[in-house]
């Protein structure tokens, strides 16, 4: 579910510093996505390929694309797990869904979706009273429940105080007017894994943004509106994209300013990585200037990443139903309340924001997103044309 609050159908602005420092805030992010030397050329090899995209290169035993020469413990070990830990995990895995689906149908009945006016948006987040709570508390048990399953076993988290001239930011900054801290707008990760959102879900329950396809998905559309997911079609016009920001920016204050509403949880990178890297950030989640609550994952492993990067949905989930056991290690940071510059400023906001979680997390920051990563895949896949590249519908 990779959120976006950008049309990626709009031309490429012309190359400017990747994380201007003061400008101007502007609803529309126009970062540079592309480069005159980020298009592939026939000429260029696997080990080029990996240099210019790293974010996106995939480094555990199964290599490129999960295409990779295995030895043959490796092959003997996926087979084994084929036969015997897949089955069982998927078995499991469509029960608790379909369980958690009749206990959103049940407690649903008779209750009218919240809609948001002129806009394709519903959801039963805003449903108040017990039957809510027995929604979120299940949501967020079954989730747990589901990344045990996936062999999720122990997640570590931590919580991390950071550097001082950080953490006078984030404690003090904007925080004069109230002894108690206020509540954050907007959850902000990295995006790793379609894996987020299990863990995300077990977590704190928030809402997303997904595409707006992921409401007719049997099962799991019922699941999305019970969360409070925000619906953007990417290949949508520009009118109504801006109609979807301005969504997301409401829920984000409403969630600022109103305890019991769902909160938000955005991932402003807009697409995966490997989790070494920490794309530029999109404008989107800091438009409400509300405080937000930076949040970092990391996937350790050993043979294969739980990373979802250059390989394709339908082979990584197998390889990781094929593992026995994965690691998942997060580093939550404080609350981080915004300066008056940053309030003015959304691009600056998102830029300090982005600058403390590679920072803390020590992850690498790269100029680069989705486009350039859709010309990886393209390029991994022998397709260097890049018109069609640019505009094929989402992973």
């Amino acid at each position: 579910m990779e959120s976006e609050l950008k049309d990626l159908n709009s031309k490429p602005a012309k190359p400017q510093s990747v994380e201007p420092i003061h400008e101007e805030g502007s609803t529309k992010d126009d970062r540079p996505l592309l480069k005159s030397d980020s298009f592939p050329t026939p000429s260029e090899s696997i080990e080029e390929l990996e240099k210019k995209f790293a974010a996106y290169v995939r480094r555990d035993a199964y290599g490129t694309m999960g295409c990779g020469e295995l030895p043959t413990k490796e092959k003997v070990l996926l087979g084994l797990a084929l036969i015997t830990l897949v089955p069982i995990r998927v078995v499991v895995g469509m029960t608790i869904l379909l369980f958690y689906y009749l206990i959103c149908r049940i407690f649903t009945l008779f209750s009218t979706p919240n809609r948001e006016d002129d806009q394709d948006q519903e959801d039963y987040a805003h449903m108040g009273g017990w039957r809510r709570a027995v929604i979120v508390q299940c949501g967020r048990s079954l989730s747990r429940v589901m990344l045990f399953v996936l062999g999720f076993y122990w997640i570590s988290e931590t919580h991390r105080v950071p550097h001082t001239e950080s953490k006078s930011r984030t404690e003090n900054d904007g925080r004069g007017q109230s002894e108690e801290a206020e509540r954050p707008g907007a959850i902000i990760s990295n995006h790793v894994s379609y894996v987020d959102i299990l863990y995300h879900m077990s977590s704190s329950f928030p809402s997303f943004v997904a595409k707006r396809s992921v409401a007719r998905i049997p099962l799991v559309g019922l699941i999305s509106k019970c969360l409070g997911c925000v619906y953007v079609q990417r290949e949508s016009k520009a009118s109504d994209f801006k109609g979807v920001a301005g969504v997301v920016t409401e829920r984000v204050k409403e969630a600022h300013q109103n305890k019991s509403a769902p909160i938000m949880m955005l991932f402003p990178e807009g697409t995966t990585t490997n989790g070494d890297y920490l794309l530029p950030f999109k404008t989107g989640a800091f438009l409400a200037k509300a405080p937000v609550l930076p949040l970092i994952l990391r996937y350790p492993y050993q043979r294969f990443s739980p990373a979802w990067d250059s390989i394709s949905g339908v082979r990584h989930v197998i390889f990781l139903l094929c593992q026995f056991v994965n690691h998942l290690e997060v580093v939550r940071l404080p609350i981080y309340y915004p300066t008056q510059q940053e309030k003015d400023d959304p691009k600056l906001y998102a830029n300090n924001v982005r600058r403390l979680m590679a920072s803390e997390g020590n992850l690498v920051m790269s100029d680069i997103g989705l486009a350039e990563k859709r010309i990886y895949h393209a390029a991994l896949n022998g397709n260097n044309s890049l018109p069609s590249v640019l505009h094929q519908k989402d992973d």
